[in-house]
């Protein structure tokens, strides 16, 4: 039976229940004749959290975080100053980073500065533990003809007239304060030349004739000529220049009036060959000592051939020309001759010593080239400078002068 059409009051019943029927594929299409409700679908909601994307092995990472590419030996490279990683060397090795930052172009490390001549302020590194032995280091047979003419030289006018010896003394003290000026000269020291080397001349002649008040005199009124001399020069270094040329005026002059002073004596001539005879041994003992036998370094930073064995073989033979000399020439005792002997090596290697540093600061080897085998007459003259005043006052102490 079928159910007829609804009444417009009555309440249809519940449906009867059925087996529900298998899902049918979607229509294609809504049918044109049926009006149907739209179907909303909620939209599916998206994650906040984006997952993480896997690199792209094409990708190039950005500069400032790429690592250091490790070397061929398999050893990392290591940095350069600015930052960068260093590229590796072509032999395996890593490159070391030059001066500037950059690594050498033949991926080798840089040279280290040659250690001949240190830097400005800053002293040259020490080297440890004994050496080979150090050789002569100049023309040998050169050196002994010029060291014989000039100690021929010096004999023949010490005894024969006092005032030719006098005479040639002040003309190797003026060549040495020229050297001193031209080498002062390079590091642009002005040192007044003119009033240092007239008034060195007048304080050595002084000292002769009329003894040590008129020395010291002479010395004063130079220093102050040498004040007024530098002044049209300006301001700009004044006091370098002035302390200069009085410093150059006791270093030479002043040194070198000792000798004046005991040439003066009525033994005048025996007094200056004592003074002579003993720094030339301190001289050649300390040189044939070193090239023998010197292994050990004794000031490596001012004077490297100076050796301890040198010193020894300069002690040696000062005392022994001391211990000879004094009793024959002067009529002294042995005991003072050793003392006058000992005082000389001193004297003498101090001289020697503060004109290397006087070079060393300047950063020349020698103060000229006057003299073949030797350098200059300032490289000869420098213990002689030193010593002077030594064995003058001790020979003074020892056996004054009557008369």
């Amino acid at each position: 039976m079928t159910a007829g059409p609804a009444a417009p009051g009555d309440v249809p019943g519940p449906a009867p229940a059925t087996a529900p029927a298998p899902a049918a594929p979607a229509p294609a299409g809504p049918d044109p004749g049926t009006a149907a409700a739209p179907i909303i679908v909620p939209a599916r909601p998206q994650p906040t959290s984006v997952a993480p994307v896997s690199p792209d092995p094409g990708a190039v990472p950005p500069l400032d975080r790429e690592p250091a590419e490790p070397a061929v030996n398999g050893e990392p490279a290591e940095p350069a100053v600015n930052g960068e990683p260093a590229e590796p060397a072509a032999n395996g090795e890593p490159a070391e980073p030059a001066a500037n930052g950059e690594p050498v172009g033949n991926g080798e490390p840089a040279d280290p500065p040659a250690a001949s001549e240190p830097a400005a302020g800053e002293p040259a590194a020490a080297p440890s533990g004994p050496r080979p032995k150090a050789g002569a280091g100049r023309n040998l047979p050169m050196a002994l003809g010029v060291g014989v003419g000039l100690g021929a030289l010096a004999l023949v006018t010490l005894f024969t007239i006092k005032l030719t010896f006098l005479v040639y003394m002040t003309a190797v003290v003026g060549i040495a304060l020229w050297e001193l000026a031209r080498a002062l000269g390079v590091r642009g020291i002005r040192m007044p030349f003119p009033p240092v080397a007239a008034g060195g001349a007048v304080a050595v002649a002084l000292a002769y004739w009329q003894g040590e008040r008129a020395l010291v005199a002479c010395l004063v009124m130079t220093a102050v000529v040498i004040l007024g001399w530098r002044m049209p020069g300006g301001a700009s270094g004044y006091l370098r220049d002035v302390t200069a040329g009085v410093f150059t005026l006791v270093y030479l002059p002043l040194m070198a009036s000792f000798v004046a002073l005991m040439l003066a004596a009525p033994d005048g001539s025996r007094r200056t060959l004592v003074f002579l005879i003993l720094t030339v041994c301190s001289d050649v003992g300390g040189y044939f000592a070193g090239i023998l036998f010197g292994r050990h370094p004794m000031a490596p930073v001012i004077s490297p051939r100076k050796t301890w064995e040198g010193l020894a073989g300069s002690v040696a033979a000062c005392l022994l020309a001391g211990m000879i000399a004094l009793p024959i020439l002067l009529s002294g005792t042995v005991w003072q001759g050793v003392v006058i002997g000992a005082a000389a090596v001193a004297a003498a290697t101090l001289g020697d010593l503060a004109e290397s540093m006087i070079k060393r600061d300047l950063q020349i080897k020698d103060m000229g080239n006057v003299l073949p085998g030797h350098g200059g007459i300032m490289d000869r003259v420098d213990s002689l400078l030193v010593t002077a005043p030594v064995i003058w006052l001790l020979l003074v102490v020892f056996m004054p002068v009557h008369g």
